[in-house]
């Protein structure tokens, strides 16, 4: 039984000493370099600057848009979308439909995608009604784009009025606010 104890007790330092070496070994190992560094910047054309909106900006027209919207007293959703469609803030406004949060998501990327107004795109639908079954969009009256240099850079939804004249006159209302 003894030599056992011992044999046991052996065995387990000896593996724990290997698995500590292994892992300072490895903890300790230099990651290695990259093959070829490839210099990224505007000189060698490897790189662009782009225009975004700040959290800042985007709480601003979102806002904007809601105090639009209460004005009439309509109760909607808004959303604020960057350049590449992703969602920077959505606002649920007191009061408007479970089914308006993502309706305003889709408008704003719709718009952006586009740098067009859903209003307008909806009508395009005739020319080209495939343009529908794109993933993530939505050909309803209510989005508008935010340009810079007239380059798209986000895009506002908003949904939950009872027309999409209206919801795209509150998305109006945000992206004016930006201007000022």
């Amino acid at each position: 039984m003894k030599k056992k104890l011992v044999l046991g007790a052996t065995v387990a330092a000896v593996l724990t000493a290997g698995t500590f070496g292994a892992v300072s070994a490895s903890a300790s190992a230099p990651a290695a370099a990259p093959a070829a560094a490839v210099k990224a910047d505007a000189k060698n054309k490897n790189t662009f600057d782009s225009t975004h909106l700040t959290i800042e900006a985007a709480t601003k027209a979102a806002q904007a848009t809601l105090d639009a919207a209460k004005k009439e007293n309509q109760r909607v959703s808004v959303a604020v979308v960057d350049r590449n469609g992703n969602t920077i803030l959505t606002m649920r406004g007191d009061g408007a439909g479970p089914q308006s949060y993502e309706a305003a998501e889709k408008k704003a990327f719709t718009a952006v995608s586009w740098n067009a107004p859903t209003s307008e795109l909806a009508k395009r639908l005739t020319n080209a009604p495939t343009l529908k079954d794109i993933p993530g969009t939505l050909f309803l009256g209510g989005g508008a784009p935010v340009t810079a240099k007239g380059a798209p850079i986000a895009g506002i939804g908003v949904a939950g009025a009872p027309s999409g004249d209206l919801d795209e006159k509150f998305a109006q209302a945000g992206v004016a606010s930006l201007a000022k």
